[in-house]
């Protein structure tokens, strides 16, 4: 684990007083009544060095997870979801894929 994040990843402020992973540490940082429509840069640009912990061993900045999501520009929250789980597939942060990370040849 980097001693350079801004936050301890596993600490009160990092997993939020309890053990919260990628998606919802990353939804948290949103409110879904005022930050929609959402630039995806200005997002990274505020919170990109903030620690992600993927699982038990893994931690990575954010901005490393947002360099596969696609979208500009989010109209929803739920467009954030999307986004932000095809980019954890797509850059190969979950080991666990509930089709396979190749369904046609590998299964879950």
């Amino acid at each position: 684990m980097s001693s350079n994040w801004p936050v301890d990843p596993d600490g009160e402020e990092g997993s939020e007083g309890m053990r919260k992973f990628d998606m919802r540490i990353i939804a948290d940082k949103v409110d879904e009544e005022e930050d929609f429509p959402m630039d995806r840069d200005e997002f990274v640009a505020e919170y990109g060095d903030y620690p992600i912990r993927i699982n038990y061993e893994t931690v990575v900045p954010m901005s490393e997870i947002f360099e596969y999501v696609e979208p500009a520009e989010f109209e929803t929250m739920l467009d954030m979801h999307k986004a932000v789980g095809a980019a954890m597939r797509a850059g190969d942060f979950w080991t666990y894929h509930p089709k396979g990370s190749d369904p046609e040849k590998k299964h879950a």
